[in-house]
């Protein structure tokens, strides 16, 4: 089995819409309040212009043929009066096929976005984790990962 990371591009929209059907179904099953049990994050002409933006890169793992995961990734250029100017990569989203998970596709994804920061000169490594998704959150953690800060939230009844 030869398996790599590539770009995205325009032949893998069906198996990327898959995997986002994935993780909106892990989002609704946690967060039916706040995520649709279906739907569509990005439209195909959205998804192409994101693969198209070297600022949005979106990355795949291929084998041999078949895309098992991917990362979305953001370059940010962050800073104000009160704060250095730094450039930081965020992880918009990063999503296994749930039939390979556990057979390290989203490290390799994980460390490759992480070599894919350092190239490219970024400060950090940045990402939100849903706290309904423990997995996830446990992901990040074995990543070396540590919280920066945290967003709470007050449901109101």
């Amino acid at each position: 089995m030869e398996s790599y990371i590539r770009p995205a591009g325009k032949e893998d929209l069906g198996a990327v819409n898959s995997l986002l059907r994935q993780v909106l179904a892990v989002h609704h099953g946690g967060r039916p309040d706040l995520f649709r049990s279906e739907g569509k994050k990005y439209t195909d002409s959205e998804l192409l212009s994101i693969i198209a933006d070297p600022l949005r890169p979106v990355f795949v793992y291929d084998r041999d043929g078949e895309v098992l995961g991917y990362v979305f990734c953001e370059i940010q250029e962050l800073g104000s009066e009160v704060m250095n100017p730094l450039k930081s990569l965020y992880i918009n989203d990063l999503c296994v096929d749930e039939g390979h998970r556990g057979e390290h596709v989203g490290r390799a994804l994980f460390e490759y976005a992480r070599r894919f920061a350092e190239d490219s000169g970024c400060h950090n490594i940045t990402l939100h984790v849903w706290e309904c998704n423990p997995s996830a959150r446990a992901f990040y953690d074995a990543m070396g990962m540590s919280v920066q800060y945290t967003s709470m939230e007050l449901l109101c009844k």
